[in-house]
């Protein structure tokens, strides 16, 4: 049986030095679990923030097989985590046993494709323009440039993802790959989970030889010290809009600014073309239940809206989807505040006199009712706040739109989001050109005849978006474009050889592509 610690670790070395506890609970039962938590102190976020100031130039200077060699070995100490701890995060958070053993192989998988990439070594984007010395009317000097860790990253657990978007989930991983340390902050929903994590990743360090203060990680309200801290030079957050949008405001405000790469709110429009309800419509209505439902509603694309032309075969299709959504169970959520959230967002479209409730029972007792409402079209056209925001649980709202035209003016409406799915038919591509180059403005990946829950751990995969639903478009949570966040530039001009980094050197060490005076090769110089 594995033991808690309930410690924060520093720098591989276990510290308690604060007076203030946290209790973990039974997510199903509310009932106290047997583990107490030391909240960090500010002397504490100093020793983690510092140490990890002190490991970044080893960290990022180490070969890339290196690091890859540690990222592979936190995959086989998670692989090695037994029934045990399979056990304990299920209580921790209500996840069936299934849910958080495939959870635990993506979360080591994901380790195992950033340490495939880093042997690769296309992250490095190395490029090389070679000295033009007769070049009229001026000479041009030997330029070349590669990419190096921004430094140590502040990363926030997620609450829905207790393996994959916490302790050793992907901005974790995409760090280490950049050759970045970690200050890792605990959620405060499965804090035995992050501890047990934590060892896993500890020992993977000590085997590998990685230097004292590459990983640590808090436990607490200790959010605004580590973002403010001078030492942390970027931050991975998932979790709320009001969450993610005060990280930014407090990174923004530092005496030096840092980016802050926050995943914060979604409703995934699921966009519902005539022709696919004509031939299919039940089936859509089934699949989509069963997306909508699925884990509760707990996931960041959970199809939160869903829009249709008006016509028979959208109202029989609607007809078929509330009532098999008014005969879905309900189900325990994550933690008390996350079913507290989902209440108050429910509270708030019952009140909005643009929504109708369709299906779903009366929200009481501890566990989520899923629920379906419908908007009028004019929320989604005018852009109303309420139809906009994400009600995190098995919620979603419908929307029904005139004709083409007034398809095209809703999505005009829409903030950014992760996801945007077209259901459709072949025959009616034709016709989704002016949809398909909107929603590329708008959404970070665009599914045809799928559901967005579910998100492929790839080199192709873009989990981001525009605003809301990041903080940065230009990046990804997930998939390996995810390190380009804890990744600069950096050139050198006339360097001599002998100080290059390897990448960069005339012989091409590391026998990586390259971009060699606008020509990829593999060649040496």
């Amino acid at each position: 049986m594995f033991e808690v610690s309930g410690h924060n670790y520093i720098a591989g070395v276990r510290s308690a030095k604060g007076a203030n506890t946290l209790q973990s609970h039974d997510a199903s039962t509310g009932e106290a679990l047997p583990y107490l938590f030391h909240q960090a102190t500010l002397d504490e976020v100093d020793g983690a923030a510092v140490a990890a100031a002190s490991a970044y130039p080893t960290f990022r200077n180490l070969s890339a097989s290196r690091r890859a060699q540690f990222l592979d070995a936190i995959a086989s100490e998670l692989e090695a985590l037994n029934d045990d701890f399979i056990a304990l995060v299920c209580r921790e958070t209500a996840l069936p046993t299934g849910r958080i053993q495939g959870e635990r192989a993506r979360t080591s998988g994901q380790m195992r494709l950033f340490a495939t990439m880093l042997r690769r070594g296309d992250f490095y984007g190395a490029r090389i323009d070679r000295a033009l010395p007769d070049r009229q009317p001026l000479p041009r000097p030997d330029l070349r440039q590669y990419r190096t860790g921004l430094g140590p990253v502040a990363v926030f657990g997620a609450s829905n993802f207790p393996l994959a978007f916490s302790t050793a989930g992907g901005d974790t991983a995409s760090a280490f790959a950049a050759g970045c340390p970690v200050v890792f902050k605990a959620h405060s929903g499965h804090m035995a989970t992050a501890d047990y994590v934590a060892d896993a990743i500890t020992r993977a360090a000590k085997t590998t030889g990685m230097p004292d203060g590459v990983f640590s990680l808090l436990y607490g309200s200790v959010g605004e010290a580590l973002v403010k801290h001078p030492s942390i030079q970027a931050v991975g957050f998932t979790g709320s809009l009001r969450g993610g949008r005060a990280l930014c405001d407090m990174a923004a405000a530092r005496p030096q600014p840092i980016p802050v790469f926050a995943e914060m709110s979604s409703i995934n429009p699921v966009l519902l073309m005539p022709e696919a309800l004509m031939v299919r419509g039940d089936k859509i209505a089934a699949e989509l239940s069963a997306s909508v439902v699925l884990g509760a509603g707990q996931f960041c694309t959970n199809p939160g809206l869903v829009v249709g032309i008006r016509s028979p075969e959208f109202s029989a299709f609607l007809e078929r989807f509330v009532a098999l959504m008014g005969e879905q169970p309900a189900q325990t959520m994550l933690n008390a505040g996350a079913l507290k959230s989902y209440c108050h967002g429910l509270e708030s479209l019952h009140a909005n006199p643009g929504m109708t409730h369709l299906a779903g029972a009366a929200q009481t007792g501890n566990q989520a009712q899923p629920q379906v409402f419908k908007a009028d079209s004019s929320l989604l056209i005018n852009g109303d706040e309420l139809l906009q925001e994400e009600v995190f649980g098995p919620a979603t709202i419908v929307v029904e739109v005139a004709d083409h035209a007034q398809l095209l003016q809703a999505l005009h409406g829409l903030r950014g989001q992760l996801t945007a799915t077209l259901i459709a038919e072949d025959k009616e591509l034709d016709t989704l050109a002016e949809v398909l180059a909107l929603l590329e403005q708008k959404v970070g990946r665009v599914l045809f005849n799928g559901y967005p829950t579910g998100v492929e751990v790839c080199d192709a995969m873009v989990h981001g978006g525009p605003y809301p639903a990041t903080s940065d478009a230009r990046g990804t949570s997930v998939g390996t474009l995810a390190i380009d966040r804890f990744l600069r530039p950096v050139c050198y001009q006339n360097c001599p050889d002998s100080l290059l980094p390897q990448a960069l050197k005339n012989g091409n060490p590391l026998g990586i592509n390259r971009l060699i005076d606008g020509v990829s090769s593999r060649d040496a110089l």
